[in-house]
């Protein structure tokens, strides 16, 4: 999928996050939100309103805030803690069947009683519906059927292994709708959401979106630290969403802006009232090659690209440092993270074995190459990245590459069609565990539609599945590692960090990004003008 100032600098331990899922998750419910209200620009679209269509950072961003979850990640923690649920847990030792019991007294904005009935009709309709742009069959194939002995109680049958299953529900797949208000069998198209979150969508259109406070929520979320937030769409104008928060017209920018000019804000610094927050990230981004191209569906070819692709170049010149060399398809800081790559093509670039890996193949002329971008769903550094990437494989002599960059929706189309040899895809984790970083990049009906298969891979990650202990996957995810740098499907390029640049009359943003990916509005202030 899906989605940058040091919002933390360690994940908390578990006495202090439990510690915090306390404040507007009473049994009273909340206040209505404390402070000024605050509004943000973003460059990412928001693709859907409905859960069970989107899958994008943008879409995700409003349904964390919007509709609760059985469980959810707690500020600066990756281990997922009771929301709507009092409590979850695996009725099982193969992980198969796990049953949450509901807190009593929730409901939706609307007034609406939150039962056991709503959740499983939630995740009956996302499966059945199953969106192209949805999560069903990259987060929920895993279930089986869905029981309701009370309306306290929902019990989940899972149809193989699944360990990661409450991550899973925790993200923005497991968002819980009104079963009064979603039909079961087709997509809301009317722009608005009823959700029992923290926050309730008063309108919505293509210049913004509007939230205030839901003073019915009850779960896990801390203390309301605003009034609402108004979220404006910039579309990609990354010009106009610097010259934004420059003029203060809004009060944070968060994905969108160029690497540049958060370098120039960032030393600007309190000239201009603003400042950089930079946090940690699994957001990661390869190269993707599809194996049936008759170009780099030789592995030769695509050996020496592993070998001529320069990194740190990358990261130094085109994201001025706000991104870190990626050497695997795990990244660092999650679990089983190694360095596969970086061991079997190093990390400069090697033009003599380059051209070894092309003899291999019998290919002793030029390699006519075409890179295909899109120039906003991965980033504004994308395209100007591919460019690099052309100029370093030119250089060697080897090859004659260049960039085509096109909108998302034809970028997509011929994704799908396999017209692209070489192709870009950036991927914000849905939870923080190693199996988000295979099983939807190699996994049956995985994203990358790049026409590889590996048994052995696929086998893997079922096995490690079942595990209930994730520190025990490390051998099986090392092995997908290692196999991967060796038949490379796709080359990793880099680790992302998470930037936001805020007046200084902001507050709250070192708990709105972390490992797990949620941006909490709830936890940004907004101090009074002076």
């Amino acid at each position: 999928m899906r989605k940058r100032d040091q919002w933390l600098a360690a994940p908390l331990g578990a006495g202090l996050a439990a510690a915090l899922l306390t404040g507007c998750g009473s049994e009273d419910g909340n206040a209505g939100g404390t402070g000024e209200s605050v509004v943000m620009g973003m460059s990412d679209e928001v693709v859907a309103t409905d859960p069970a269509s989107g899958y994008d950072p943008g879409s995700w961003l409003l349904f964390n805030n919007v509709f609760q979850s059985l469980m959810s990640f707690p500020k600066g923690g990756i281990t997922p803690q009771p929301d709507a649920a009092e409590n979850c847990k695996f009725q099982d030792e193969v992980s198969q069947t796990y049953q949450c019991k509901l807190k009593d007294g929730l409901k939706f904005s609307n007034g609406h009683d939150l039962t056991s009935e709503d959740v499983a009709h939630s995740f009956r309709r996302t499966i059945k519906i199953n969106d192209k742009k949805g999560p069903a069959s990259s987060l929920l194939s895993s279930i089986k059927d869905i029981k309701t002995p009370d309306k306290l109680t929902v019990v989940f049958h899972l149809n193989r292994s699944d360990a990661t299953f409450p991550q899973k529900i925790a993200s923005g797949a497991g968002s819980i709708v009104d079963h009064e208000e979603y039909p079961a069998d087709k997509l809301r198209t009317d722009g608005k959401a009823v959700g029992s979150g923290v926050y309730k969508l008063d309108s919505f259109d293509k210049k913004e979106a509007k939230f205030s406070v839901n003073t019915s929520y009850k779960g896990a979320a801390a203390a309301v630290n605003n009034r609402g937030v108004t979220m404006k769409f910039f579309h990609g104008d990354q010009a106009e969403l610097k010259s934004a928060v420059q003029k203060g017209s809004i009060d944070l920018a968060y994905r969108g802006l160029p690497m540049k000019d958060i370098a120039d804000l960032e030393a600007a610094g309190g000239k201009q009232h603003l400042k950089v927050i930079e946090g940690t990230s699994a957001e990661v981004q390869h190269l993707v090659f599809n194996t049936k191209d008759p170009v780099v569906g030789k592995l030769g070819v695509r050996k020496a690209i592993a070998y001529l692709v320069d990194r740190s170049a990358l990261v130094r010149d085109v994201y001025k440092r706000t991104a870190e060399p990626l050497y695997s398809i795990v990244p660092s800081g999650v679990t089983g993270h190694k360095t596969p790559f970086f061991e079997a093509y190093g990390d400069r670039p090697q033009p003599d074995k380059a051209a070894a890996a092309l003899n291999s193949a019998g290919i002793k002329d030029k390699v006519k190459l075409t890179l295909w971008a899109t120039p906003v769903r991965y980033g504004p550094g994308t395209v100007p990245e591919f460019q690099e990437i052309a100029k370093q494989l030119n250089k060697s002599g080897l090859f004659e590459a260049d960039v085509k960059s096109v909108p998302l929706e034809e970028y997509e189309a011929g994704v799908a069609a396999g017209k692209y040899g070489v192709y870009v895809k950036g991927w914000v984790p849905d939870y923080p565990d190693p199996d988000n970083f295979t099983a939807p990049f190699f996994g049956e009906g995985n994203v990358l539609l790049n026409n590889y298969e590996s048994k052995d891979i696929t086998n893997r990650i079922l096995a490690t599945a079942a595990e209930g202990s994730r520190p025990a996957t490390v051998g099986d995810f090392t092995k997908v590692q290692t196999t991967v740098a060796q038949e490379l499907p796709i080359l990793p390029l880099w680790q992302g960090k998470q930037y936001a640049v805020a007046s200084d009359r902001i507050s709250g943003l070192q708990w709105t990004l972390d490992a797990s990916t949620v941006f909490r509005f709830w936890e940004i202030g907004k101090a009074a003008k002076e």
